[in-house]
């Protein structure tokens, strides 16, 4: 029932915004220029304003989200506004905002603005460089090696049965059907063990020790041990690695330093606070 409410609330907006944005084509073709010159009204509801901060928070989220900033938009964003006070005045006619689960909600809901209004405040105070990002991209790049290796491998449990598969496949068996019949490997098993390209720092240290010196085409002679248990490698080709540009990949760190940033405040608070079970 919930879920259902939800999504005809998520209805109401989508409807109201194709709505409104017909409805503002059909009146600017009457008047554009007097429409295009005309400030924005303000907004009041049933004697209740609704505030400008109001209509440029859903602006900037709705900005957020692709939408142009245009009078189209913004019409719908006015007509959305209008809705929901309307439907808001309504509930609280009916005394559900007194209710103590829609009382939770709203807390829960506040305390989420509150909360996203914290990060944004710590990523701006601390701004990351690029200098900082640049740093962190070399020291990702020398992580990488200078080549990508396409593998295969079959993972079983114990090493007797590793030793067994490479004696099979030293006395001439198929590397592929062996996988599919003894790996317990669900991501490349059904693949035949292979693994695609990759830098051999994708691996676990064991692994990418074998791999790294381990001859093109050429089987493990020895099983190779990891956390997950015993492998049979094959290295079936090598070729040099390109590692993308830093301005490909700028934002992408960005984005992981200030995860970054915001988990080390995360943690710093919860670390500081008084947390008590009564």
């Amino acid at each position: 029932m919930q879920r259902t409410l939800r999504n005809l609330a998520v209805a109401l907006v989508a409807g109201t915004f194709a709505f409104a944005a017909g409805a503002q084509e059909k009146a600017e073709k009457a008047s554009k220029s007097k429409a295009s010159s005309a400030a924005p009204n303000v907004l009041v509801v049933n004697g209740v304003t609704i505030p400008q901060a109001r209509i440029e928070a859903m602006t900037k989220e709705v900005e957020a989200q692709g939408h142009p900033d245009n009078p189209e938009q913004q019409h719908a964003i006015r007509e959305e506004l209008v809705n929901r006070e309307v439907l808001a005045q309504a509930a609280k006619k009916r005394g559900l905002d007194k209710s103590a689960e829609v009382k939770a909600q709203m807390e829960m809901a506040s305390q989420a603005v509150l909360v996203r209004a914290l990060f944004e405040s710590e990523v701006k105070a601390h701004p990351i460089s690029d200098a900082d990002l640049q740093k962190q991209y070399e020291q990702f790049k020398g992580s990488m090696g200078a080549n990508e290796y396409k593998v295969r491998h079959i993972l079983v449990d114990k090493e007797d049965e590793a030793k067994a598969i490479i004696d099979q496949l030293n006395k001439g068996a198929d590397f592929a059907k062996l996988a599919k019949e003894k790996s317990k490997d669900p991501g490349s098993k059904d693949n035949g063990g292979d693994l695609d390209w990759g830098p051999a720092a994708r691996y676990v240290k064991p692994f990418a020790d074998a791999v790294m010196s381990q001859p093109k085409g050429q089987i493990s002679q020895t099983p190779v041990k990891t956390d997950f248990g015993y492998h049979v490698i094959r290295v079936d080709d090598v070729r040099p690695l390109k590692v993308p540009t830093f301005s490909e990949v700028k934002d992408q760190f960005r984005q992981r330093a200030q995860q970054q940033q915001i988990q080390k405040l995360v943690m710093e608070l919860r670390q500081k606070a008084k947390v008590e079970e009564r």
